[in-house]
């Protein structure tokens, strides 16, 4: 039913875009969600405090209120901000602009209610994009979107009201991550830079399993990490509030889109205060986390500033200029407890590149035992780039398995989503988690066990060998097959025959191209 809903909804939304630019258009329809988010959550506490001002058994029991008293009490903000629902000024609640959807000025309309909204919620300021009076739409184009949006999130109220909240959140929820997810494929490149593929997301969730304390993303995009953090947290048992949020996003109007991303699921976050450069401008300098999750732009080769020269995060050795994934990987062990691990999704060059001081850095972090697992991913899993990617998880300290790394080729494990994309399925995911579970000897895993073509566990005398190359498929060797004498005949006189039978088709071609070259006057 869900996956009908949100089909439906981006098949009528991408219709209503006409010829305007997904990238420009993604942030219309999702701040559209966002604004309906906040007013629906809103409504729903309302009608959960006039049911508790009615009911003599409850804390908010109002005696002999009249309906005057009541709407008094009704527009009390601390009713609203003790459960950590957005006051919603009146003109800016859904139902006034759908009301006012057909006006042609409801583009203006729809910016004045953000900015009512940001000035009732200081949490909210700089992070609602106030461009819908100048949008670009056909006109009645934004009315119809505003009525499609209202479709989302119904919800009861009375004493349905936490299922009520639960199933607005949860709808809403699915439907936005939904279509971040069709406009990074929309849009292509471009795309990619806010948004990771939800299989790479929960495979590192998967792997870091953060239950408790502090998560951090330096380069956080959407906050697809921090939401599948706290999905992780949930499936689990845990409750959201379990973990801290900390990230950090250099591209402002993205910046916009991980706040209300995390927003719209009531998660408390801390992205800073403003988008800035990590490098350079690190917005939680202090910050030492539980966990790090990360996929940083792949290769960048502008990121560095003079400021740079000499940073206490070079610990391993200065990163070149021309290129950030020893940078990242560096920047991210700086900010990890003694007790903290990180993932990191980077290019497979990382795995193996010498250049530029790259394989003095991966030697000493893997001297120094900071390297735990090492996973090779599929081709074709990203939206923007077909560059072939890993994961690296890094150590603060290492508490077990010193001195190994865990090295698992996946390569093979992708399953084809359409025409130009991979995922990796659930079950593989789960595959991967219990392998590094078994190997970290965690309770209820299992014995670990290598597996030829898929995980080995390495000593780092054998690494130094291979030069400190990283790269699985050097260390996991060649998947196994059954020793079946029978099979393998059966197999080999089958292979032979069709090669004689290709045989004998050539041989008739080359001699019909013969005959027809002859007819020309050609000679042999």
């Amino acid at each position: 039913m869900i996956e009908d809903i949100k089909k439906t909804l981006w098949a009528t939304a991408d219709k209503l875009r006409a010829n305007m630019d997904a990238a420009e258009y993604k942030h219309i329809v999702l701040g559209l969600i966002f604004v309906k988010y906040i007013s629906d959550t809103f409504q729903t506490r309302r009608s959960e405090l006039i049911y508790k001002f009615a009911d003599v058994n409850d804390g908010y029991y109002l005696p002999d209120a009249d309906q005057a008293l009541i709407n008094e009490e009704l527009e009390d903000r601390d009713y609203y901000k003790e459960v950590n629902v957005f006051w919603v000024p009146e003109a800016a609640r859904w139902e006034s602009l759908r009301a006012q959807a057909k006006q042609a000025d409801i583009g203006k309309r729809i910016d004045d209610a953000l900015s009512l909204i940001e000035t009732e919620n200081p949490k909210l300021k700089g992070i609602l994009d106030k461009r819908y009076a100048r949008v670009q739409l056909p006109d009645g184009k934004l009315g119809e979107l505003v009525d499609l949006v209202s479709q989302i999130g119904f919800g009861e109220s009375g004493k349905a009201e936490d299922r009520a909240k639960n199933h607005a959140r949860d709808l809403l929820g699915q439907v936005y991550e939904y279509f971040l997810g069709q406009f990074a494929s929309a849009e292509g490149k471009r795309g990619g830079q806010f948004y990771t593929p939800a299989s790479i997301v929960k495979t590192l969730v998967a792997v870091l399993a953060p239950h408790h304390g502090q998560v951090y993303d330096p380069c956080c995009g959407s906050g697809g990490m921090f939401v599948q953090s706290e999905k992780f947290i949930e499936a689990h048992g845990g409750k959201i509030g379990d973990v801290s949020i900390y990230g950090q996003e250099a591209n402002p109007t993205t910046w916009r889109l991980a706040a209300m991303n995390l927003a719209i699921r009531g998660i408390d976050f801390n992205l800073g205060k403003e988008p800035a450069d990590t490098f350079v401008r690190d917005q939680h300098i202090d910050l030492r986390a539980d966990f790090v999750l990360a996929n940083p732009p792949f290769n960048i080769s502008d990121w560095w500033h003079g400021s740079l020269e000499g940073d206490p995060r070079w610990v391993y050795g200065t990163p070149p200029t021309g290129n950030a994934n020893y940078a990242w990987l560096q920047h991210m062990l700086h900010h990890l407890k003694p007790t903290g691990r990180a993932g990191i999704v980077l290019a497979n060059g990382s795995m193996s590149s010498s250049q530029n001081s790259e394989g003095e850095i991966r030697r000493a972090m893997v001297e120094a035992d900071k390297v735990e697992v090492m996973i090779a991913l599929p081709g074709q899993l990203f939206f923007n780039t077909q560059i072939p990617a890993c994961l690296w998880f890094l150590v603060k300290e290492k508490r077990v398995r010193q001195g190994e790394v865990l090295f698992i080729d996946a390569r093979k494990l992708g399953t084809m989503i359409s025409r130009v994309q991979t995922e990796l399925t659930d079950e593989v995911i789960a595959r991967i988690a219990a392998t590094v579970a078994a190997w970290r000897g965690e309770a209820d895993a299992g014995e670990y066990q290598d597996t030829a073509g898929y995980c080995r566990s390495v000593k780092l005398a054998e690494i130094a060998e291979h030069g400190h190359v990283l790269t699985p498929g050097r260390y996991v060797g060649a998947e196994e097959v059954e020793d079946d004498d029978e099979a393998f005949a059966d197999k080999m006189q089958m292979l032979t025959e069709k090669l004689g039978e290709q045989m004998a088709k050539g041989a008739e071609l080359d001699q019909l191209i013969r005959q027809k070259l002859g007819g020309l006057g050609y000679e042999f």
